[in-house]
């Protein structure tokens, strides 16, 4: 008798990163390279140790001056008011992000397939890689909210349902980073270390999630745990300089409440042997515009 066929989608998921827990469950020590491919950029020779790099000057003046026009055309653009694109702050209702800024801005669209870009997730990840999420960050002065503590993949996992942290976000600073005006804070090391986290995920938690986020962030245990043995570094830096970090770092950002703004392009880069599946702990699938699945290499 010929063995019985399995179809695909009944076959058990294994979830090497299970998350959204009822109970708080332990550290899950990575099992998954940092550096899946060949480092070939100076910049880049502390990212498996560190789990993140900076690339100085990755923007000229002049280029910092064209997309920082871009930006101010876009969150001042009247068609994108009511789109679902444009996330605003809870408080002032200032805007805060705007999704999918590759597909409204040539501009960026261009700048995201450069090698001096798209290149260095290729290095890390050790393959063609795609756009899983693009965006531009604002947070002005006075009254910028920050972002708590979180692993982006921690997210990506559990409601887009990317298998693995094979992906790598890059901010290009379009505003002077300061210690001072909430640049981003992150956790060298910390990368190697899954934190599962509490909770289960209502429907359309995304909408929520987008202006502040109370589930899938860790604990102040957690938190407490992983500074202690890792530390907190801090971005800083002027205009056109970029940070590159795994998907899995535990970073976070404070509130600006300095008059200097802080405003950055949002890049995330998923590999292609990395692709997005069901939601590992989520009802469904965010929009696409969150979490992409156009999964053609740039």
């Amino acid at each position: 008798m010929l063995p019985q066929t399995i179809e695909r989608d009944e076959v058990e998921r294994i979830d090497r990163y299970p998350t959204r827990t009822g109970a708080r469950a332990r550290h899950i020590e990575r099992p998954d390279p940092t550096v899946w491919g060949t480092i070939e950029t100076e910049e880049l020779a502390t990212f498996d140790r560190d789990g993140f790099a900076v690339v100085e000057d990755l923007l000229s003046a002049d280029e910092v001056a064209l997309f920082g026009a871009e930006i101010g055309r876009l969150a001042a653009d009247p068609a994108l008011a009511d789109d679902d694109r444009l996330i605003v702050e809870k408080a002032s209702r200032r805007v805060r992000s705007i999704f999918e800024v590759h597909k409204l801005s040539d501009a960026v669209a261009e700048l995201v397939r450069e090698s001096r870009v798209a290149g260095l997730a290729r290095q890390v990840l050790g393959s063609d890689v795609y756009l899983h999420q693009t965006r531009i960050n604002y947070m002005p002065g006075f009254r910028g909210t920050g972002f708590y503590w979180h692993s982006d993949f921690e997210t990506w996992h559990a409601e887009d349902g990317m298998p693995s942290p094979r992906a790598v976000s890059l901010s290009i600073a379009l505003t002077d980073n300061h210690p001072v005006n909430g640049s981003l804070m992150v956790m060298p090391g910390s990368h190697r270390t899954f934190v599962p986290c509490q909770g289960s995920t209502p429907a359309e938690h995304y909408r929520e999630s987008l202006q502040e986020q109370e589930i899938g962030v860790p604990t102040t245990d957690d938190i407490a745990t992983l500074a202690s043995k890792h530390g907190i570094v801090q971005f800083t830096g002027r205009a056109g300089s970029a940070l590159l970090f795994d998907s899995n770092i535990m970073h976070g950002s404070s509130n600006n409440i300095t008059p200097f703004p802080r405003s950055n392009i949002f890049l995330v880069f998923n590999s292609v042997e990395n692709t997005l599946e069901e939601p590992f702990a989520a009802p469904g699938r965010r929009p696409t515009y969150i979490g992409s699945r156009d999964f053609t290499p740039v």
